[in-house]
């Protein structure tokens, strides 16, 4: 069966928008400047004047954008962060990359975020020969805020910094206020099948401390805070021009465009008569990156679907922790992630993107329907 519903579609999105884009892509050429110019800085100033932030930072891509936040903060060899297992691998990367280790938290089966019990138990009593955690990543899953009311005094008890992982929750709020100003540190991912995408890679850090801003700014250009010269050792990690230029245009309509996803997810949730919908966090603005089901017949339902002509998607099949590059090496809360075992067996996405027409939706809901 050929799938007339793709799960995701960022060709649809750059079609949508194709003039705009098509002429910021055409202003930036036109400029001659393509590394760290005018549409980087305005698009930096643009997303935190969006975002409620006080700055913004640009970057390659989201796994880059999570670690200068850890280098930023000084966290590395000798340090350790506690994240979720079931996330994109790219948290967990780039805990590794800056050289610092990784205890990872069990989530909470209904909204699939950490669990901030096992997270104050691991605070407490953190697994035995880990170095002492620096860092707590919560990573707000599907654009929906992780449990930052109990996660938050947590952290601030402990004095351990609190980076928010926003790759999928561009827009979400939690009791009206946008993630990713919450913590230290909001990361970003600006992938194309993003909220908010560019055509090609491309991150963003947001923070509330200027001088942090500035260290983070230095450190993605080879800590260069005068042309050339290394005050401290950096990495290269820059968002091109074209990539901003592309994300001023599409910005603008982020809003709108995540209004639209809730409203193709209120009609899934119409649709289910015998699955449960995504669960909403109480006080918080789910934004649907991903629209998520759990069954537990998860490959007889994908086929049922693909013979509808509707694409699916597993985010994410299989823990980190179980994943062969971290199987048996990463440390684990006391839980042993059994709660993220169960759900990387049985979630499984629906196609979820505004570019989705009135047809399709009506097509996924039928399939639900007759489920």
């Amino acid at each position: 069966m050929t799938i007339t519903v793709p799960q995701a579609n960022p060709g649809a999105g750059y079609r949508a928008l194709k003039t705009e884009i098509d002429a910021a892509v055409a202003r930036a050429l036109e400029s001659g400047w393509y590394i760290l110019g005018q549409e980087g800085r305005a698009f930096e100033a643009e997303f935190a004047e969006w975002l409620g932030a006080p700055a913004a930072v640009g970057c390659a891509n989201g796994t880059d954008a999570l670690a200068l936040a850890l280098r930023g903060l000084g966290i590395g060899p000798g340090s350790a962060v506690a994240t979720v297992s079931h996330t994109a691998v790219a948290t967990v990367a780039a805990i590794e990359m800056v050289g610092a280790s990784a205890v990872l938290i069990d989530i909470d089966p209904v909204h699939y975020t950490m669990d901030p019990a096992e997270l104050a138990a691991v605070l407490d009593n953190p697994p035995p020969g880990l170095p002492p955690i620096r860092a707590v990543i919560p990573v707000h899953l599907y654009g929906q805020a992780a449990d930052l009311d109990a996660i938050l005094p947590l952290c601030r008890r402990h004095g351990v910094a609190l980076i928010e992982d926003c790759a999928q929750a561009h827009g979400a709020t939690l009791h009206g206020k946008r993630l990713g100003t919450f913590g230290a540190v909001g990361t970003f991912s600006l992938y194309p099948t993003k909220n908010l995408g560019a055509l090609g890679d491309g991150g963003v850090i947001a923070t509330g401390d200027a001088a942090l801003a500035t260290r983070i700014a230095a450190l993605r250009q080879y800590g260069w805070h005068s042309h050339y010269i290394s005050d401290e050792v950096g990495v290269n990690s820059r968002l091109d021009e074209v990539q901003a230029a592309i994300l001023r245009a599409k910005l603008p309509h982020l809003d709108a465009q995540n209004a639209r996803r809730q409203a193709i997810a209120a009609a899934y949730d119409a649709a289910l008569a015998t699955i449960a919908p995504p669960a909403r966090r109480p006080g918080a603005s789910h934004v649907f990156h991903q629209y998520v089901i759990r069954v537990r017949d998860r490959a007889a339902i994908q086929a049922r679907l693909r013979e509808a002509g509707i694409g699916t998607g597993i985010h994410y099949p299989m823990p980190v922790h179980l994943q062969p590059a971290y199987k048996d090496r990463v440390a684990l809360g006391p839980a042993r992630c059994r709660a993220s075992e169960t759900a990387a067996a049985e979630v499984l996405s629906l196609p979820m993107y505004p570019e989705l027409t009135e047809a399709q939706i009506e097509t996924v809901a039928a399939a639900l329907r007759a489920l």
